[in-house]
């Protein structure tokens, strides 16, 4: 859900805002003279958002993402147990 208020409510409602942005999924656009200028999102968000784009920017990591997601839509996956077994630990 995002929520936009103007530069100028921004630094009244500062403390509201942060704590809006604690849950997930929330962010706050703020806007300057009507046109969006910043986002405000928790940092959680934020670190995921970053290393979300940080694999995008790896095909390598992309591919092996997707190979994963084939194997496991046909059932080629160990359970922790298993693979724990499979390493000796």
């Amino acid at each position: 859900m995002n929520k936009t208020v103007t530069a100028s409510e921004a630094p009244n409602n500062f403390f509201s805002i942060l704590k809006e942005i604690e849950v997930p999924g929330v962010s706050v656009t703020i806007t300057y003279e009507g046109h969006p200028k910043g986002v405000l999102m928790s940092s959680e968000e934020f670190d995921g958002l970053m290393e979300t784009l940080d694999i995008m920017a790896h095909p390598e990591e992309v591919a092996a993402i997707e190979e994963g997601m084939r194997e496991k839509e046909r059932g080629e996956v160990v359970t922790l147990k298993e693979f724990k077994k499979n390493l000796g630990i």
